[in-house]
């Protein structure tokens, strides 16, 4: 029996919904308008789509959405004091600054300044060491997106044995935290995993945020497991005129085994956005 396959743009949109209800209560009550900062320095395409995603999501969920966009050449001080400006505007709830940043700007740097209040990312290490002893803060985007899909598809998670293959700071270790945070055993897998098809066979969950193309075979996936599959790469076959997306999973033959699937795209993309709304309209909620 093929999976259920989980349609993130469809939780995504509901989730959106509410968010601009919900926006639009704030405003009435409280005249406050949430305000999201997006700081782009140089011309990279990917992130200027992202960017522009972003701003789009602001305008449909009523938010103020404040661009700043800077050529590659900007320097690191300007950017400092634009980032320390942002901080102590009333009207900007969150601040997105687009990574990657150009080579002569110390990302680390950047991203610690950032008011951890206003750290719609769930980047700032202050809001890290929140998530990993379980108080309240900004949670990183993906990883939350990740967490309200396998939720509003009803799969069970306390007590489910998961596995995150990837352990970056953005998506594998937050998510692994996550997914501790609601009861499941968790394994984090990585290029050092010893036997990575006998890891994965043995998981009811799968986090795939590894970023290479179809790396997780689907003949891995235990059946009936649920898999979030976070990877986007862009793959060109010859003869081909346009580059086709698809995630760290094989879908075509993991679908058929597994109880629950996400696509890409379609799946875990939309929810990145939703959340980061979630997470300015809460920064804006708590002022």
């Amino acid at each position: 029996m093929a999976a259920r396959i989980i349609d993130g743009k469809a939780i995504a949109e509901a989730l959106r919904a509410t968010i601009r209800d919900r926006a639009a209560v704030l405003k009435a009550k409280r005249g406050i308008v949430p305000g999201l900062a997006t700081v782009l320095v140089g011309e990279d395409p990917a992130s200027k789509v992202y960017v522009g995603a972003k701003h789009k999501a602001c305008s449909e969920a009523g938010f103020r959405s404040i661009e700043h966009h800077f050529p590659a050449g900007l320097g690191e001080n300007e950017l400092l004091v634009l980032v320390a400006k942002l901080n102590s505007d009333p009207a900007v709830h969150g601040i997105l600054v687009q990574l990657p940043l150009p080579k002569g700007i110390d990302e680390k740097k950047v991203l610690n300044l950032i008011d951890p209040a206003k750290d719609v990312d769930g980047f700032h290490p202050l809001n890290v060491g929140r998530l990993m002893v379980g108080e309240p803060g900004p949670l990183p985007c993906t990883p939350a997106g990740c967490m309200v899909l396998l939720e509003k598809s009803g799969v069970p998670i306390a007590g489910a044995r998961a596995v995150v293959v990837g352990r970056s700071n953005i998506v594998g270790k937050p998510a692994a935290l996550l997914l501790l945070r609601r009861d499941a055993t968790v394994t984090i897998a990585h290029s050092k995993t010893k036997d990575l098809p006998k890891v994965i066979g043995e998981a009811d969950i799968v986090i795939a945020a590894i970023g290479k193309p179809e790396m997780i075979k689907g003949e891995w996936i235990k059946p009936g497991a649920a898999v979030i599959d976070v990877g986007v790469n862009r793959i060109q076959a010859p003869g081909q005129e346009k580059a086709k997306l698809v995630g760290d999973v094989e879908f075509a033959v993991a679908k058929e085994r597994a109880g629950w699937i996400t696509p890409v795209p379609g799946g875990v993309g939309p929810m990145t956005i939703a959340l980061l709304m979630e997470n300015t309209l809460l920064a804006a909620e708590r002022t």
